[in-house]
């Protein structure tokens, strides 16, 4: 890239900053502007690619997320972690989930004597909604 291009583009990149905001995220003022422009742009539609904005929001997202994972790592959640979270915010029992199979098979998982299985995985995302990778 020649010294005029890269000249042209730091000072189009200057301004691009400075109308909208969009930037390195190195402080939590940064960080609540970026949640702001990327909550606009969710009310605006830009989260479906076909939006014209899609690409900005993306790219929002992706400077969001790279702060969070810096300054807000979150701890690794095991399967039967979430099992046990699901089976406390439904009130349930180890008799109540028929998506792993018997209560004594239930038991096993949560004792950490088995592994959830696919299978399992795959009917309790359905039954309780949720995405499959939760249980990774």
């Amino acid at each position: 890239m020649s010294a005029l291009a890269l000249a042209t583009l730091a000072e189009a990149w200057e301004t691009f900053q400075e109308v909208t905001c969009v930037r390195h995220i190195a402080s939590e003022q940064d960080y609540d502007e970026a949640t702001r422009i990327a909550d606009a742009l969710l009310e605006e539609g830009a989260m479906d690619e076909a939006h014209p904005q899609h690409s900005l929001f993306m790219t929002v997202s992706d400077l969001i997320y790279a702060y969070d994972q810096a300054h807000y790592p979150q701890p690794h959640v095991r399967g039967v972690d979430v099992v046990r979270f699901l089976m406390d915010q439904h009130h349930l029992t180890q008799n109540q989930l028929p998506e792993i199979g018997r209560q004594s098979v239930v038991s096993e998982i949560l004792a950490g004597k088995r592994s959830l299985t696919v299978e399992h995985i795959r009917n309790l995302s359905e039954r309780f909604s949720v995405n499959p990778g939760v249980f990774f």
